[in-house]
């Protein structure tokens, strides 16, 4: 009996024991796991110039990011669907196979093995809400394989936003008083018409600077992230059917002789009408032979 009891605890702590380490390699492959993920969100992501609620700063950020997937086609959807669920959209979008060798193996009769080599790539501009731009980076991350280069860029716009609001205020002081003046003072019909041309002239500068603006705003609104995706080369086969000789669409003998035959009789057809046309001359040429003989010969 105590020996029996022994062997039974033996066999419990190993059982024990063998849990314990099988619980840690769980627990040290999730980790590693989490680690791996982390790793890869936080080498795209960035918090360059993000900005303050009560910042007066405007920054237009830009992202460039060329990375490997495991599958392009899946990853190009997958991105999309992201884009689209934090209120941004694709400007572009160029999803293509790249044949890089393409082999043709003879395997029977009628069948060929033909072997294609391609790689697939695309390359995506997207656009996406400024206070979005880090989650969507980030969501991007979960596709990533292989990191190749990530550029993030924040230029700071405000003094340009602040340059045309003053340049627009000047401008439309300037448009008032030319034209309380061309109302008021303008008498000769060349004075009207230089003010006139003036005023068209700054009014033109002013739309100018107002549509200036507004594409910046909308470029510090909506963040530009362009995307180069691909994946490692792939191999794709296929039996295809084997194109025939020229000699097997060729008919069999018996219709190659009636065909020959036929052919010869068209010709002597061609033949016989043809001389059946040169029936003058030929009557002429007898007609002369005739006459030859009997009167040349008896001289």
């Amino acid at each position: 009996m105590k020996t029996i009891a022994k062997v039974g605890l033996t066999t419990l702590v190993i059982i024990a024991l063998l849990f314990s380490c099988k619980k840690a390699d769980n627990a040290s492959g999730e980790a590693t796991a989490d680690i791996a993920t982390t790793t890869d969100s936080t080498a795209v992501s960035s918090s360059a110039a993000v900005e303050k609620k009560d910042s007066k700063q405007k920054f237009i950020r830009t992202a460039d990011i060329k990375f490997k997937v495991k599958n392009v086609v899946k990853s190009t959807y997958a991105i999309e669907n992201a884009v689209q669920k934090f209120g941004g959209y694709v400007t572009y979008t160029n999803l293509q196979s790249n044949i890089h060798d393409q082999i043709k193996t003879k395997i029977s009769q009628d069948s060929t093995l033909e072997t294609t080599k391609f790689s697939v790539e695309n390359n995506i501009t997207i656009r996406v809400p400024n206070t979005q731009l880090d989650t969507v980076i980030k969501t991007i991350a979960r596709q990533i394989d292989f990191l190749d280069f990530r550029v993030i860029k924040a230029d700071d716009v405000s003094l340009k936003l602040l340059a045309n609001q003053l340049s627009q205020k000047r401008s439309t002081v300037s448009e008032r008083r030319i034209e309380k003046a061309i109302d008021t003072k303008g008498k000769k019909i060349n004075d009207i018409v230089e003010a006139e041309n003036t005023l068209t002239n700054q009014k033109e500068a002013n739309d100018d600077r107002t549509i200036d603006n507004l594409s910046i705003q909308d470029q510090v609104n909506f963040s530009t992230i362009t995307l180069q995706l691909y994946q490692n080369e792939t191999i794709r086969q296929e039996i295809t059917e084997s194109e025939k000789d020229s000699a097997a669409y060729k008919p069999n003998l018996g219709i190659q002789i009636i065909d020959a035959l036929k052919s010869g009789w068209y010709i002597l057809e061609a033949i016989f009408v043809f001389l059946l046309n040169l029936w003058p001359f030929i009557l002429l040429g007898l007609g002369g032979f005739f006459l030859y003989k009997k009167y040349v010969k008896k001289q």
